[in-house]
């Protein structure tokens, strides 16, 4: 797929994809509408933010009297003297700070604090922003950032797309919580899939059919517009070129849209009323591999049916955990999430629809059924 270049950062060597203002605003804007008092007296940690070219840094910055915030911390990660494809560009404000060292052979990772006004213009924004250099590199594994994890309430993020299952890891064994930005590809991976099931994470507010954009350092923006035609990994808009991702917020934070009941139909009236031809006239069929009905659409959801349903990842945009259990997932991305569903003597993991194969499916139920 085109967009492979852009998230196949790992092969690229680069995960810098800047997460625009606008995204970050809406996002947050879904928690604090369900929870006003979210940030109130808590510290946040921002623990892949240089504020040169973060808009997290910037953005809880200048709302931090409003969200009513104790701390805040960035910490940004420097490339030491490891190769790298695209040379490492230190912000203005480090180059002009007498502690700059141009001729060090290891760069350290920088911190960001804010807390209170020290400028004197009786309000806390990003020019009340302190900042030294790490001990180390500001990896987020090391031990110093950890502690920092540790001392924070919530995390919020855009994470390196080569290292998002670690970075994952990492949240879920300091118990916090957070809101990080993924690869759509990741949802029924084992590093999340499981967490989705014990409603311990889920997709945030931003849509799931809504690609995200990322503002990109001129060098890889020129890479982009010659290698890949565009509409697949990058997109210009104004005049300026932006990476574009097939990404998504996960996150353990609630908002509205969680909550929100999904309108259904009857098995029978969506037989004669359904605008999905799948469906219209014929009812629903069941798998020839699993045990449980194909829903081809979300909106096709029967309201009364009482087995298993197997629906599209895009359900997970939907996903209300107090009207739905989610049991499993195809065997084709992560084997062993289909809870007994599957007919393994089949031999084949993708669902069957007389012998046609469908996308991988969520497999689910009501809430109220035994």
């Amino acid at each position: 797929m085109g967009n492979d270049n852009l998230l196949n950062a790992k092969s690229a060597k680069y995960d810098e994809f800047y997460t625009l203002f606008s995204d970050i605003e809406k996002e947050i804007n879904a928690y604090l509408e369900y929870d006003p008092d979210l940030f109130a007296g808590k510290t946040l940690l921002l623990p892949c933010d240089d504020p040169e070219w973060s808009n997290f840094t910037k953005y809880f910055a200048q709302n931090f009297g409003n969200f009513r915030l104790k701390k805040l911390i960035s910490t940004s990660y420097a490339p030491n003297s490891k190769p790298r494809e695209i040379p490492y560009q230190p912000p203005l404000f480090e180059l002009e700070d007498e502690r700059f060292d141009e001729e060090k052979t290891v760069a350290n990772g920088k911190i960001f604090t804010l807390t209170q006004d020290k400028n004197g213009d009786n309000k806390v924004d990003v020019d009340d922003l302190e900042w030294s250099y790490l001990d180390g590199d500001g990896d987020f594994r090391s031990e110093e950032v950890t502690k920092l994890r540790d001392q924070a309430d919530l995390v919020i993020t855009n994470p390196p797309f080569s290292l998002f299952r670690e970075f994952l890891a990492w949240l879920m064994d300091g118990d916090k919580k957070f809101s990080i930005i993924a690869n759509k590809g990741v949802l029924t991976s084992k590093s999340v899939f499981p967490f989705i099931i014990s409603d311990k994470v889920w997709v945030g507010k931003t849509p799931m059919s809504q690609d995200l954009l990322f503002t990109l350092p001129k060098v890889y923006a020129e890479k982009l517009r010659s290698e890949k035609k565009q509409g697949s990994s990058w997109r210009e808009i104004d005049g300026v070129t932006y990476g574009r991702s097939p990404s998504i917020w996960l996150t353990n934070l609630e908002h509205g849209k969680r909550h929100q009941p999904l309108a259904l139909m009857s098995e029978e009236d969506n037989k004669k009323f359904s605008k999905h031809k799948e469906v219209k006239g014929i009812g629903y069929v069941k798998y020839d591999n699993y045990d449980a009905i194909e829903v081809p659409f979300t909106d096709a959801i029967p309201s009364d049916h009482k087995g298993v349903m197997g629906v599209p990842i895009s359900f997970l945009d939907k996903y209300n955990p107090d009207q739905f259990e989610i049991l499993g997932a195809s065997e084709q991305e992560g084997k062993g999430f289909s809870n007994g569903l599957w007919d393994s003597t089949s031999g084949v993991s993708q669902p069957l629809v007389h012998s046609e194969k469908k996308f991988k499916r969520i497999f689910i139920r009501h809430r109220q059924s035994t």
